[in-house]
């Protein structure tokens, strides 16, 4: 039977108890989500989560160019991030760097994650469900520093579950699924698997779920089917969903066509790549800001946009070590921060869907981490999605929320 939830503060005591005690004693934070936070901007966040994601997509990319690709920044970054707050010297600044994590104190990145955090809470409305659910899952045998809890709670606003990771992989694997399930309105059903569980101390996890709705819809009517280009150069045949009005910019031969969900918080980016860009081009963050820019500017276009329903899932271990944070997953690592009995990042495992229709956007995300234990256009322009292209949903702080690749809409 699984345990019951153990979310916030107050809760920790309980589980400190019973084997996540505390090695290195730190007072007791008195603020939670729910109280004022302090007057700390995302954005900076966002931006760092944004670069982080492109960088993530071209290297997925490279792997597998002829792939439809999703997944989260968002919730890739905070899984990461999770595990980032136990992280110290050189692990650390790899971790940060990989992530492109604001320079700075900790203390000022704990009030911006917790304003990013606060963020993602408030983005519910009127035909818009987003919903973000961020675990520690921490065997009970092991010590788990008081310190690190505190700022996980206080962060990520991330409840404490206790799992026999270490005793019945098993049992642990399926309560991390159906807590993920859960969170994900059953859109992901399996991320874990009790065989990656093998010498893992920890857990982290962070869900998300999406749907939202058009701010205008698309009329079904105005649905037809049209050809599409792939990769491969091979044509395929896709549905196009065709409207006009939408805001656009432009910056280094990217169009982007911006198409707002209700209630103005979130919106979709539709970016079509030069015509002779490489196969796994993306944007840097400074085109995404001189697009953004240039959609303020109030030309339109008309825009023709595949109907798609996407999935990925997979490990990112190597993807990540190729990024740079390869030393976080060796025996030198340093989690020191949290537990003197953390080794090293044993696995980080990830799974999205995102499915794009008239009405709106439903999409669904998961991340785990497991942590081992030591013993200027004109107006009214036509835009055709007729070739890969890439799709970000992002707040009005600017958090990518889903960033894909759609290279054959078709499949």
């Amino acid at each position: 039977m699984r345990k019951g939830r153990l979310g916030g503060i107050a809760a920790l005591a309980g589980l400190l108890a019973t084997g996540c005690a505390s090695a290195q004693a730190a007072p007791a934070v008195s603020h939670g989500i729910a109280e004022k936070l302090p007057a700390v901007s995302a954005r900076p966040l966002g931006t760092a989560d944004t670069g982080f994601g492109l960088d993530v997509l071209h290297a997925w990319c490279q792997n597998d160019p002829r792939d439809n690709l999703v997944f989260s920044p968002s919730t890739l970054a905070t899984a990461l991030g999770m595990a980032y707050l136990g992280a110290r010297g050189t692990t650390a600044r790899a971790m940060a760097n990989t992530l492109h994590l604001p320079a700075g104190a900790l203390s000022g990145l704990e009030a911006g994650l917790q304003a990013r955090t606060a963020g993602l809470a408030g983005l519910d409305g009127p035909g818009v469900t987003v919903s973000a659910s961020n675990q520690i899952w921490a065997d009970p045998s092991l010590v788990t520093l008081r310190a690190y809890l505190n700022a996980l709670a206080t962060s990520y606003a991330a409840g404490v579950e206790r799992a026999p990771l270490t005793r019945d992989p098993d049992q642990a694997a399926n309560e991390i699924d159906q807590a993920i399930s859960t969170a994900t309105h059953g859109q992901i059903s399996r991320l874990i698997s009790p065989d990656m569980l093998d010498g893992t101390g920890w857990v982290l996890t962070s869900a998300l779920y999406l749907d939202a709705a058009w701010a205008v819809p698309f009329d079904p009517n105005q649905t037809w089917q049209g050809q599409f280009t792939t990769t491969a150069k091979a044509p395929v045949t896709a549905n196009y969903m065709h409207q006009g009005g939408f805001r656009f910019g432009t910056s280094d031969g990217w169009t982007g066509v911006t198409i707002p969900y209700r209630g103005g918080k979130l919106s979709m980016v539709a970016l079509l790549p030069p015509p002779t860009a490489s196969g796994c081009a993306v944007p840097d963050t400074a085109a995404l800001s001189a697009i953004g820019a240039g959609a303020a500017d109030g030309d339109t276009a008309d825009i023709a946009l595949p109907k798609v329903s996407l999935s990925s899932s997979g490990s990112m271990n190597d993807l990540l070590k190729s990024l740079g944070m390869g030393v976080a997953f060796g025996d030198q690592a340093d989690f020191s921060g949290l537990s003197p009995q953390a080794c090293c990042i044993g696995f980080v495992q990830q799974a999205a869907t995102l499915r794009v229709g008239e009405k709106g956007t439903v999409g669904a995300a998961a991340a785990a981490v497991g942590i081992v234990a030591s013993s200027g256009i004109v107006a009214s322009r036509q835009v055709d999605f007729d070739r890969p292209y890439l799709l970000l949903v992002t707040t009005s702080n600017g958090e990518p929320l889903f960033l894909a690749r759609v290279a054959n809409p078709a499949a």
